[in-house]
């Protein structure tokens, strides 16, 4: 089943652990559909989080993270990558679902998205309603957390918040 506005506008650490498990849909441009079942997310929590994008406040990159939940944040980084967050929470929360991780070989933040073809085009749909990207849950997964990765520059407590999910197997 398509997850719809009200998933979206859970709050981000009600949102990610749930995501676990779930299948991102892409439909490519020839008519197909690829399915990938996530593994693993990582939950960014608005302003204060200090590993967050949005703790630089509203600039044009962050603008997406802003909106209200159910629309895409789709950025690049290192200049190479394109990485997939779905937005949660209210408007004005800057609040992020990092889709981290689908089953493999698609264990990788970037693995998945090339693979998907996943680029900044993507930013800004909105996942309830788009025919290009939405995300579709039919089934309750354990999962088991651990603190995010590749944060360091954010210091504690936000290095070792448990705000990772990841599929138990």
């Amino acid at each position: 089943m398509r997850l719809q506005a009200d998933f979206f506008r859970q709050d981000v650490l009600d949102a990610a652990p749930q995501l676990v498990g779930a299948q991102v849909c892409r439909r490519l441009p020839d008519g197909r559909v690829l399915r990938g079942r996530i593994t693993e997310t990582e939950a960014y929590r608005g302003p204060e989080d200090r590993a967050c994008h949005a703790r630089h406040g509203r600039t044009p990159r962050t603008e997406m993270l802003f909106r209200e939940g159910g629309f895409s944040y789709v950025y690049r980084v290192y200049g190479l990558h394109w990485l997939f967050n779905a937005v949660t929470g209210n408007a004005d929360a800057g609040q992020g679902v990092l889709i981290r991780a689908m089953e493999k070989p698609l264990d990788g933040p970037a693995k998945w998205t090339r693979a998907f073809g996943i680029t900044g085009e993507h930013n800004g749909l909105y996942l309830p309603e788009s025919e290009e990207i939405w995300i579709e849950k039919d089934r309750d997964s354990a999962y088991r957390t651990s603190p995010r990765v590749g944060i360091d520059f954010a210091g504690e407590p936000w290095v070792s918040m448990p705000w990772r999910f990841i599929l138990k197997t």
